[in-house]
């Protein structure tokens, strides 16, 4: 007679429970009857979608100064201290590979912009082995996308319609269509795993779509597509400690795509982005608490640019703004992201916190103003600013260098070399600030000042967030 245990017992009864002819597991559990039941495949997805993605060559000539390897030993080297070594130019070519999406069936495709950054020539190969050459209709360095066109002369292409992203939600099925390490057109299925997210660092706009289906090297360009055969985005990224993929990869969401595509559309080569001159912060839970609201949600506003229309029409600083156009607004990224899909012209309602208290106001978005004028100069003479070449900063100008929130100021936007100007430090895109105590708000302040002393300088510069002084003697 077989004796029961504890353990034993303990185990009978549970499989009893799940396995009886009245449990609901059973019930749910049953043989499959048709081969669609046994085989479960995306392969009627991938047929629909693959010939869309395309293989992208992109080719640029290097100059590089080759030098007689005797330079390397230190005695032959001391004889050409001061002057340049003997040397010849010679040009190399320089390759890179990724992937593009046909997004309309004249022959429009979209890419990241890291891919044809610079390029001499640009080749795509379809899926059915064709080879076309490129032409770079626009590319946004902000974004990270490019639009090219390849002329068919009145064949129709296939090409992958696109869907509203913000429709995305974490757990969705996505695959990832393209040429990983140039092996060939490659498809990898994945979930989206988050969204929104922020702080990666490859371009301006910090905002992706996160998914865990393999993307390599080669694969950015390539297509991001749900289960309706629909893109959701452009994959642009991976974070790998390796080089390879480890699970984490970005696309950017198909609304900035869309928002590239219709400024194409309207015959815009150079892409501009509406301007809301509006600076903010993420609330922190302590400034949620502060604010008397219920959770740290939205963009706290810290600075406003006195041409801003967020500005005209009633924003202030000290409200957060939660959502734009009724889409939530986590934070500063969100924000800018939000408002780099809309057209200039259009109007964006904002959903705001004021002292606890909701309420929305409606801005109209307008494109960054050219003011006050450039007034681009050359600095010359002997002072720390000699070789730059500094100009007016305007909201026009900041956006193209990706400057915000210094309402006046002069910038270097470029630096000769061996000058007095690189050898104290100067970078472009410095904001040039206050010289010897007096301010800078323009061209002009800016040459008073360094040429109101010759016995020594301090100067004070913003980069990026961070207020630097640099000191020169006479």
């Amino acid at each position: 007679m077989m004796k029961l245990n504890v353990t034993s017992i303990v185990l009978l009864i549970l499989a009893i429970t799940l396995f009886g002819s009245s449990g609901s597991f059973a019930q749910s559990q049953q043989v499959p009857e048709t081969r669609q039941q046994i085989t479960f495949s995306y392969a009627p997805l991938v047929k629909q979608v693959a010939p869309a993605v395309v293989n992208i060559y992109a080719s640029k000539v290097i100059q590089q100064r080759v030098v007689s390897p005797l330079l390397d030993d230190p005695f032959f080297r001391q004889f050409f201290e001061g002057s340049m070594p003997p040397g010849f130019n010679r040009q190399r070519l320089q390759d890179s590979l990724g992937s593009g999406v046909i997004v309309r069936s004249d022959g429009l495709i979209v890419t990241s912009n890291h891919v044809i950054q610079g390029a001499d020539q640009v080749k795509v190969v379809l899926s059915d082995r064709r080879e076309f050459d490129a032409k770079v209709i626009t590319s946004d360095d902000h974004s990270d996308l490019a639009v090219l066109r390849v002329e068919i002369k009145g064949e129709h292409l296939p090409y992958i319609e696109l869907r509203d992203s913000d429709e995305a939600q974490v757990g969705d099925l996505v695959l990832a269509i393209g040429d990983p390490f140039g092996v060939g057109q490659t498809v990898t299925s994945g979930i989206i795993s988050a969204l929104a997210r922020t702080g990666v660092g490859t371009h301006d706009l910090n905002y992706f779509i996160q998914t865990d289906a393999a993307i390599n090297p080669g694969n950015s360009g390539g297509a991001l597509v749900t289960m309706d055969g629909k893109l959701i985005g452009i994959n642009s990224s991976i974070y790998s400690q390796s080089g390879g993929n480890i699970g984490i990869g970005f696309a950017v969401p198909s609304n900035m795509v869309r928002a590239l595509i219709n400024a194409v559309a309207q015959g815009i080569k150079t892409v501009v982005r509406p301007w809301t001159g509006v600076g903010g912060q993420e609330v922190t839970p302590a400034l949620a608490s502060s604010l008397s609201m219920s959770q740290p949600s939205g963009m706290l506003v810290n600075d406003l640019h006195s041409l801003s229309p967020a500005r005209k029409a009633g924003l202030r600083i000290g409200d957060v703004v939660t959502s734009v156009n009724n889409r939530t607004v986590d934070g500063p990224d969100a924000f800018q992201y939000r408002i780099a899909t809309l057209p200039i012209g259009s109007m964006a309602d904002l959903g705001i916190m004021r002292q606890g208290q909701k309420s929305d106001i409606q801005i109209n978005l307008i494109a960054p103003p050219e003011d006050p004028p450039r007034e681009q100069t050359i600095v010359g003479g002997r002072n720390p600013l000699t070789g730059a070449t500094i100009a007016n900063l305007s909201p026009a100008l900041g956006e193209e260098m990706n400057i915000h929130s210094i309402e006046r100021g002069a910038v270097v936007i470029s630096l000769k070399d061996n000058t007095l100007a690189v050898s104290i430090g100067l970078q472009i895109g410095d904001v040039i600030t206050a010289v010897n105590d007096e301010k800078v708000d323009s061209v002009s302040t800016a040459l008073a000042a360094v040429n109101a002393s010759t016995k020594g300088w301090r100067v004070q510069i913003k980069r990026g967030d961070n207020t630097l002084t640099i000191m020169v003697s006479g």
